[in-house]
């Protein structure tokens, strides 16, 4: 469940910036940006007028390529999904395999250490993606990147933040995921011969013959 909020929040974003330009003695022009998943900015691209003529544009694009981030950090997700389904029919279905193969516990605690470390990494990676992904997103830095922005007799006014309440609940579960995780990591130690004995029962039975 937590993988899936994780891999959702961020996988399925869509959000909008918006700015506007009112050159001298004319309309103001309204400048609307989309972008989403998997946040490929420098592919984005926008008209904003040049003060020259009404019909005159120039076209820009937005700063950054930030999709290895956070497909890395969706991809993390949805594999976890996946070998949760699968270790939840392993546990379920066939227990008593799981408990008479030494090499499964030893396999399922590995991948759990394993996926322990990948959500860190993700994690962290995609918290520091996102603040790129904002920088590049703010109406400010939309105006800054308009040439005729920096003359004097035009007015150029940001609009709204862009709402990025899912994405920072996306970081947030995905840290919410390393801490199950590495909990999960101590559980899955516990069923391997590392933490168990080896043959419980050859263990009582010496331990009672020293008593005899």
């Amino acid at each position: 469940v937590f993988a899936i909020f994780a891999f959702a929040t961020c996988g399925g974003y869509t959000g909008t910036s918006m700015a506007s330009v009112k050159c001298l003695n004319s309309k103001e022009a309204l400048i609307s940006i989309d972008f989403s998943y998997p946040f490929r900015l420098n592919q984005i691209s926008f008209r904003a007028p040049t003060c020259k003529n009404g019909s005159i544009y120039e076209t820009l694009n937005l700063i950054g390529d930030f999709s290895s981030s956070a497909e890395f950090f969706v991809a993390v997700g949805v594999l976890t999904f996946l070998y949760c389904t699968a270790a939840l029919v392993l546990y379920v279905g066939y227990q008593s395999l799981y408990q008479q193969n030494k090499y499964l516990p030893i396999a399922d605690f590995a991948v759990t250490a394993l996926f322990t470390f990948l959500w860190l990494v993700s994690s962290s990676v995609w918290a520091q993606g996102l603040t790129d992904v904002k920088n590049s997103t703010r109406p400010t830095t939309l105006i800054r990147a308009i040439s005729v922005c920096q003359e004097k007799n035009v007015v150029c006014t940001q609009g709204a933040l862009p709402s990025m309440g899912r994405l920072n609940a996306s970081v947030i579960f995905g840290f919410m995921n390393f801490i199950l995780w590495s909990g999960n990591s101590w559980f899955a130690f516990k069923e391997t011969s590392w933490h168990k004995p080896a043959n419980p029962q050859g263990v009582a039975e010496q331990g009672a013959n020293v008593e005899h």
